[in-house]
């Protein structure tokens, strides 16, 4: 297993406004091959609408990531996104709780249209 400390991490800007059902394939199309490559830390910033077919691609991502052996993230969330995550308990997953869980040297940008 890589050692999550001293790995790059990928910053993915997701471009889409609704991380909803009939959307998710193609979002875990595009970063799929991300999160098995390399951690991943997903900007959610852009995001105004998540429903149960967005959790659950994030969750593939994050088991996807882990088997592995990389780390998977999402950062930014807006303010209802957020609250969704909170209600059902991802955001102690998925959200970073410290500045250092990733480094910062190394790291590209990509973005995604999903």
């Amino acid at each position: 297993m890589n050692n999550p400390r001293f790995e790059t991490t990928t910053n993915v800007v997701s471009g889409a406004a609704e991380l909803v059902r009939g959307q998710e394939e193609k979002f875990l199309e595009e970063l799929r091959p991300l999160v098995c490559s390399g951690s991943v830390r997903l900007d959610l910033s852009s995001v105004e609408r998540i429903d149960a077919a967005g959790l659950a691609a994030l969750i593939t991502l994050y088991c996807t990531a882990r088997e592995a052996g990389h780390r998977f993230t999402v950062s930014r969330p807006g303010r209802h996104v957020r609250e969704i995550l909170s209600v059902v308990g991802l955001d102690k997953i998925l959200l970073p709780q410290a500045a250092d869980d990733f480094s910062d040297s190394g790291i590209e940008m990509a973005e995604t249209a999903a």
